[in-house]
């Protein structure tokens, strides 16, 4: 299997928990350690780890980098980061605390001279744009506001700006373990061809790892359905075995 797999983990009150829809009133502790969950990805050979700061989405400005540093400091994930990432300082934190990469999201929206700035400092390696959306209108602050913004014409704006990765969740599939979107997937490679889109929400199965990479996403979040046992640590390490070369 060709395509990358990143296991996610959402950081709330410190502990690891997953979120149905976004909604900070559905979620489910898995962990009170996410250190002890980024170790077990690692111990199965996962390479990267997507890790959101809910509480920093909420208040605004960067919460949990002190979770984010116990990751770096004692994994050897790739670490990106995102959730209340809204200054230069809490930027300046995230990458002092480890992250590799930081998703920048409600910063593109609400303050785009900011999130071009830090494409130019910084490069488009280390800066993947948020592109969260609820029937294809880009949601901010946590995913509790419309920003009345055109999914497709938001992504389209930032790779013009030199944005090369873009995390595009349904909303409405995220946490609910029913099948990714792959029809919007498709159309937003069709009409954006060369963005690295990273699919993320609704996986629910190892046959929907399989129809994402038959459609060409080149990676995809999975959250939930690790935690939930409907893909195992082993078929994904099974998977990346596979993916070695001989």
């Amino acid at each position: 299997m060709s395509i990358e797999i990143i296991p996610a983990i959402d950081i709330l009150d410190g502990k690891c928990v997953r979120l149905s829809q976004g909604d900070y009133n559905r979620k489910t502790i898995y962990n009170e350690d996410p250190l002890e969950v980024a170790k077990l990805f690692e111990a199965y050979g996962l390479q990267r780890v997507h890790l959101v700061d809910l509480d920093g989405a909420r208040a605004h400005h960067i919460v949990n980098h002190k979770v984010l540093e116990k990751i770096a400091l004692h994994t050897t994930l790739t670490i990106d980061f995102g959730g209340g990432l809204k200054s230069d300082r809490d930027l300046d934190i995230a990458f002092e605390s480890g992250a590799d990469m930081i998703t920048g999201g409600s910063i593109a929206v609400k303050s785009p001279a900011v999130m071009h700035r830090w494409i130019e400092t910084y490069g488009s390696d280390r800066i993947i744009l948020g592109a969260d959306a609820v029937n294809r209108k880009i949601a901010v602050s946590g995913w509790t506001e419309d920003s009345g913004l055109d999914l497709f014409q938001f992504i389209e704006h930032w790779k013009g700006k030199g944005i090369n990765k873009a995390i595009s969740t349904d909303i409405s599939r995220d946490g609910m373990l029913t099948g990714p979107a792959i029809a919007l997937y498709m159309e937003i490679m069709e009409k954006i061809p060369g963005i690295y889109l990273i699919a993320s929400g609704g996986v629910g199965s190892v046959q929907d790892l399989l129809d994402l990479e038959r459609i060409g996403v080149p990676a995809v979040i999975v959250g939930k359905a690790i935690y939930e046992g409907k893909i195992t640590l082993e078929e994904i390490g099974k998977i990346n075995t596979a993916k070695l070369p001989e």
